[in-house]
């Protein structure tokens, strides 16, 4: 079934991994693509994280990677601001790493709110009550300014459960303000289709593989490429059986991926 693609996207932790423990599936699998002539990227949500520090992660893994194999919220929230709002002063309630790639998107950040141009807001483990008000008044005293968010997730998946994302942040400012932000990420179909264009291939090239309902499900389907829900995250057969739009195909795990290409 997958023999005519060309490309795959995997989402990372859930699907690849789960935190600090690799699938026995995950090297066979990546080589395997490679071997075929094919090509595949990581692609992710956490705009808290550099890709300097997957790249680490995954060569702790044993998995070789360069800053050209990753497409992220980040990366895609810097694209979608050269695109609509170019030249703009941002405000940034999000991590080191996330303000890095938006300066590298040749963007000025600043802190003086009489100065800010548009809002980003990502998941912020840096996060300071101070940066929450900012927000909010930049919100109330500009009441038309751009609000981006890099993504909409609830909670981030961890060893022992999972911790509180950026949708527990973009909640804790909607019920001041009433205002809610552009999403760039997943399950808007902008990573998937930078990807895509990156390397020069078609939907109908194009695999997205990813453990998440909310997030990884709808992404795949909005691009319109071929999606594998994999179980080895918290989905469960009760819910795909209630979904109203289905994956692709349904695996138990990534390595099925083995069988068919």
């Amino acid at each position: 079934m997958l023999k005519n693609h060309k490309l795959f996207l995997f989402d990372m932790d859930g699907t690849l991994y789960i935190g600090s423990e690799l699938f026995d599936f995950t090297k066979e699998l990546l080589a395997t693509i490679k071997k075929n002539g094919n090509r595949y990227l990581f692609v992710t949500n956490n705009s808290s994280k550099s890709v300097d520090a997957y790249i680490e992660k995954l060569a702790n893994f044993g998995i070789e990677a360069t800053e050209d194999d990753f497409v992220t919220s980040s990366q895609a929230t810097a694209y979608y601001l050269q695109k609509n709002h170019p030249n703009s002063k941002l405000y940034v309630c999000g991590t080191e790493s996330l303000k890095a790639e938006l300066r590298k998107g040749g963007f000025e950040l600043t802190e003086k709110l009489d100065e800010v141009d548009c809002i980003v807001l990502g998941y912020d483990t840096e996060l300071t009550y101070k940066k929450l008000e900012d927000v909010c008044e930049l919100l109330f005293t500009k009441p038309d300014i751009p609000y981006i968010a890099t993504h909409p997730d609830y909670k981030c998946i961890t060893e022992f459960g999972s911790v509180p994302d950026i949708g527990g942040m973009i909640e804790m400012i909607y019920y001041p303000t009433k205002k809610r932000p552009i999403i760039i990420g997943k399950p808007e179909s902008l990573i998937p289709e930078l990807a895509m264009k990156k390397c020069g291939c078609t939907k109908e090239e194009t695999v997205f593989v990813g453990d998440q309902m909310d997030t990884d499900l709808p992404c795949g389907l909005n691009a319109g490429v071929t999606m594998l829900l994999v179980m080895t995250g918290e989905s469960t057969q009760e819910m795909v059986d209630a979904l109203e739009r289905k994956p692709t195909m349904v695996l138990k795990d990534a390595g099925e991926i083995l069988k068919m290409i």
